[in-house]
């Protein structure tokens, strides 16, 4: 690959790694403000909390979760044809079309949360409550939501990293001191649980409310510089309106449709679960309590690698659609590649450490007697990690080449058969809340594969890297989980506790990975000089000797 495609690609590598360590630090903050509300919460709560969440996310979805990335795909392409006057006027255009449907649906979920709790989730009962806390957020979320996908489309992470970082902080502060407060304010009340998962909620709503101020500040100071951009803009090509309302509605809805097939699973997931069991003759109360660990322990244990894989694909839009529009296929090329391998460099470790290692992760973290059940559910769907980033980025690669409705028709299909898989294991199988894990790795494993096809099919001399992309990181991870099993195995010869015994087999989990990858050659010089804070990392590993 020549010096011109990985100059122009450092770029979109460090771009994408600011947001990437931003939602790095995000889930890390996330997980830890989760750790004492879950505790505070109980199982009960964590479940009501999952179900509201998942019905949150999924109208967040349909309203306006799609505008970054819509907004960024629109501009990133202005952008590279110098229509500076389109880039402005395409901001207003959403922030109109943010308000309306972000303000229709915030009154939808608001007005509409009892009929939602009554008629599609009695199981769950209470939910209403968080879900009503959780109503303005939708509207804030779709403001804040065309402001970073403005600065995104200009190439520019570190508005909506920032952002994010603040927003996940005054999220923890609030949400674990709400529920707490809540649960204390309705210890006589039977909706206790439900009270204490609208206190987790709060936090969303006003960490939202506090990015929204930031990154509003940040435009107002970008302004002046954008109005230059609009008066030397020499171009002759100044659209509508109505056309830029057309082009967003277009771009947005293959997002939208995508990403409702990915959240409904979840949804679905919740609702199969609890009819199937019910009618088995599971109670509520249990159904809830195996509902909340699944989503307080595994999938929350699992979203720290995913969100990395997800901000990666998000950046690595951008500046593949510019070179796309510049029918630059190589240098479209080398950036799917550089957005795999920096995934899997992160992914497969990931997965393999929370295998092996989940059940003490899980105890170190929640003070709960169901860390067994949660250790086990990591060691079984840790692997769908890997899946999740494959097809984050390979559905990435295809909304950049104006494939937008491929991911969506490769996400329905898959969604018609996890449903299958889901329903087939719980009720033909004693398998019980593990059939919920079955179906999270085939999910995105199917979506993956479909994804590929589709990007061979379209540009024909797209080939996987399999080595350095593949082997050189799962190879290294084996190692890095033979030297966490033997230090947590070893050190459990000489002392008894748990925290102590998995602090250092993550430690020397890290410490084994980083030098076998390096070993294996999983990366060259230059292209650790295009990761984050790349330099540094090369002088150490030279100090190691692992590198020339």
């Amino acid at each position: 690959m020549g010096t011109k495609n990985e100059k122009r690609s450092a770029d979109f590598l460090k771009q994408g790694g600011i947001l990437a360590i931003a939602s790095l630090v995000v889930r890390i903050i996330g997980m830890v403000y989760r750790i004492p509300m879950s505790n505070i919460l109980g199982e009960e709560g964590n479940g009501i909390y999952a179900v509201a969440f998942e019905i949150y996310d999924l109208i967040l979805i349909i309203s306006s979760y799609s505008l970054p990335l819509a907004l960024s795909k629109i501009i990133s392409a202005q952008q590279a044809n110098h229509e500076h006057r389109n880039t402005g006027k395409t901001l207003s255009v959403a922030l109109r079309f943010a308000i309306f449907s972000g303000g229709g649906f915030g009154l939808f979920i608001f007005f509409g949360a009892g009929v939602i709790e009554r008629t599609i989730y009695p199981e769950y009962s209470g939910v209403q409550i968080p879900l009503r806390v959780l109503a303005p957020t939708i509207f804030i979320v779709a403001l804040l939501g065309v402001y970073r996908g403005f600065f995104q489309g200009k190439r520019t992470m570190i508005p909506t990293a920032v952002s994010q970082i603040i927003e996940q902080i005054i999220n923890a502060i609030v949400s674990v001191a709400a529920s707490y407060l809540f649960m204390k304010w309705n210890h006589d009340n039977l909706q206790q649980a439900a009270w204490g998962a609208a206190g987790g909620t709060l936090g969303t709503c006003l960490g939202a409310a506090s990015a929204l101020l930031l990154v509003l500040f940040v435009y107002w100071l970008y302004r002046p510089i954008q109005a230059r951009l609009e008066k030397r803009d020499r171009t002759n090509n100044y659209a509508s309106s109505g056309y830029l309302f057309k082009v967003l509605l277009l771009t947005i809805l293959p997002i939208v449709l995508s990403q409702t097939v990915y959240n409904i699973s979840g949804l679905i997931d919740y609702k199969i679960f609890g009819s199937i069991c019910g009618m088995q003759g599971m109670s509520p109360m249990a159904i809830k309590s195996f509902v909340g660990v699944y989503s307080s322990k595994y999938r929350l244990l699992c979203s720290v690698p995913i969100a990395i894989s997800t901000a990666i694909a998000s950046s690595l839009i951008p500046s593949a659609v510019a070179a796309y529009t510049e029918k630059d296929v190589e240098q479209w090329k080398y950036n799917i590649y550089s957005g795999i391998k920096f995934n899997m460099i992160i992914a497969i470790p990931c997965a393999m450490g929370l295998t092996v290692l989940g059940q003490p992760i899980v105890k170190m973290l929640f003070s709960s007697s169901n860390y067994v059940l949660g250790g086990h559910m990591m060691t079984v769907g840790a692997g769908a990690i890997v899946f999740y980033a494959l097809s984050n980025v390979t559905g990435g690669a295809l909304q950049s080449i104006d494939k937008m409705r491929l991911p969506v028709i490769h996400s329905a299909i898959s969604l018609l058969l996890h449903v299958g898989i889901v329903a087939f294991f719980l009720i033909g199988t004693n398998v019980g809340v593990y059939a919920l894990l079955i179906g999270n790795i085939t999910f995105p494993m199917v979506v993956f594969w479909l994804n590929l096809r589709a990007i061979k099919r379209y540009v024909p001399t797209f080939r996987l890297e399999i080595t350095k992309t593949f082997l050189a990181p799962l190879s290294s991870a084996l190692w890095m989980a033979v030297a966490a099993v033997a230090v947590y195995g070893g050190l459990g010869l000489l002392i008894s506790s748990n925290l102590i015994r998995t602090m250092f087999s993550i430690a020397a989990a890290v410490v084994v990975y980083f030098v076998m990858f390096l070993l294996l050659k999983g990366l060259t010089k230059e292209e650790m000089f295009d990761f984050p804070m790349g330099r540094r990392m090369y002088l150490l590993a030279r100090k190691m000797n692992l590198m020339k």
